[in-house]
C-alpha cells in the first residue's frame, strides 16, 4: 500500500505535520473547499465540451440536409490525385 514512492511511515508523518499546522477543526473545511474546487473544474469542463458539441452539430446537420447533387464548396472539391503508375 504505498502511493508511488511513498510508505506508510511517510504518509503517516506528512498526516501528522499537516494535523498540527492546520488543527483537527480546520482540516475537514479544507478538504470540503478542495472537493468543491475539483466539482466545479469538472462541471467547467463538461460545460465547455457541451457548448463543442452543440457548435459542431449544427454544421453536421446542414451538411446532411444539403441536396447530394450540389456542387461541393471549393475547400471541400480536392483534385484527384496523380498516378504514378499507369496499368
Amino acid at each position: 500500500m504505498g502511493f508511488g514512492n511513498l510508505g506508510f511511515g511517510e504518509i503517516l508523518v506528512i498526516v501528522l505535520i499537516v494535523l498540527l499546522l492546520f488543527g483537527a477543526k480546520r482540516i475537514p473545511e479544507i478538504a470540503g473547499s478542495m472537493g468543491k474546487g475539483i466539482r466545479e473544474f469538472k462541471k467547467s469542463m463538461t460545460d465547455v465540451q457541451t457548448s463543442i458539441t452543440q457548435e459542431i452539430a449544427p454544421r453536421d446537420d446542414r451538411e446532411r440536409l444539403r441536396a447530394p447533387d450540389a456542387q461541393p464548396r471549393a475547400e471541400e472539391a480536392r483534385p484527384e490525385p496523380k498516378r504514378l503508375i499507369d496499368n
